[in-house]
């Protein structure tokens, strides 16, 4: 996979968040969430390759656009496959708060597990924690043994978990275990790249997330560094149906980073809302800036890219 792709992909996260950002705090998820997905649609097509969303807004039935199986690009180039959010953290945006991001993964093809629009059970870390979770142990465990790998005390972890009423459980047995929780609204695959940045404070993820967002989280963290499991977790017959028809027909299997996605991998993230690793959409009189990162898992470089957008000069976003 040519090397010049990466900045060609990061345009595209570029113009959805733009396109998001316009709508920040005005409460419209579902606005909010067309006007990425439309702006990424339109770029993708701009770029010289063959193209498969594998990771996307659903199923076509559900989704009229960068829908699972649909191709997207010029068709000229090579075939790759793509895992995209155009706006990780929907409500995220919609309210104002920190950690949205438009995201977008390409691998060569066959190499992104086509994961089912159901729940995941996953836990993360950095590069330190390799070799050292297990999603069958328990939290209290896994606490344990990544502080002795980070020569730490647990009081001294953060761990990020979804602020939902299923994880009521899994919250108070991190705060007896002595650990320090970051709950969040939304936006998983943000939160995993946080425990593989060494700034943000964050050291692990627990919990149960969309198994789409899996994928994605994995692909960055063949990037950057670091170690997802998860176990998908059906909630009822249609998506057990719906797991079958793709192929997967073991519901307890674990997925390691590199059952997720393996391969030459492209990662590539724009901040929409400020978070733990990106600055959000900044509008002046001129345009806007955006903060942007890239990686490549073929040689482990991270681009992070500030830019200009000049309105007058551009195609409109």
């Amino acid at each position: 996979m040519d090397r010049n792709f990466a900045l060609e992909f990061v345009r595209v996260t570029e113009m959805a968040a733009i396109a998001s950002a316009r709508l920040m705090g005005r409460g419209d998820e579902k606005a909010a969430d067309q006007a990425a997905v439309d702006s990424m649609r339109t770029m993708l097509d701009s770029i010289d390759f063959d193209g498969t969303v594998v990771i996307g807004e659903g199923e076509r039935d559900e989704a009229p656009m960068l829908y699972i199986g649909e191709k997207v690009g010029s068709k000229k180039g090579p075939k790759l496959d793509i895992a995209l959010d155009p706006l990780e953290g929907t409500s995220v945006c919609a309210m104002g708060l920190p950690n949205s991001i438009a995201v977008l993964a390409v691998a060569e093809e066959g190499n992104f597990l086509n994961a089912p629009d159901t729940y995941m059970e996953k836990i993360a870390t950095g590069s330190a924690g390799v070799g050292i979770i297990d999603i069958e142990d328990t939290p209290t465990n896994n606490l344990k043994k990544l502080a002795e790998a980070k020569q730490c005390r647990v009081q001294d972890l953060t761990a990020v978990i979804l602020n939902r009423p299923r994880h009521a459980d899994l919250i108070q047995e991190v705060r007896s275990a002595g650990a320090r929780i970051h709950l969040i609204g939304d936006g998983d695959v943000a939160a995993v790249i946080a425990c593989a940045m060494p700034d943000t404070g964050i050291d692990i993820l627990f919990g149960t997330g969309g198994a789409p967002e899996g994928v994605l989280a994995a692909a960055a963290l063949r990037c950057v560094g670091g170690e997802i499991q998860g176990r998908l977790k059906p909630r009822n017959d249609d998506e057990i149906a719906r797991m079958e028809r793709m192929g997967i027909t073991d519901p307890d299997r674990i997925y390691h980073t590199e059952d997720l996605a393996s391969g030459n991998v492209m990662f590539a993230a724009t901040g929409v809302t400020t978070g733990k690793f990106l600055q959000g959409v900044r509008f002046t009189n001129w345009g806007a800036v955006t903060h942007s990162m890239v990686m490549r898992s073929s040689s482990g470089t991270i681009r992070r890219i500030s830019a200009d957008h000049h309105f007058d000069r551009k195609p409109r976003y």
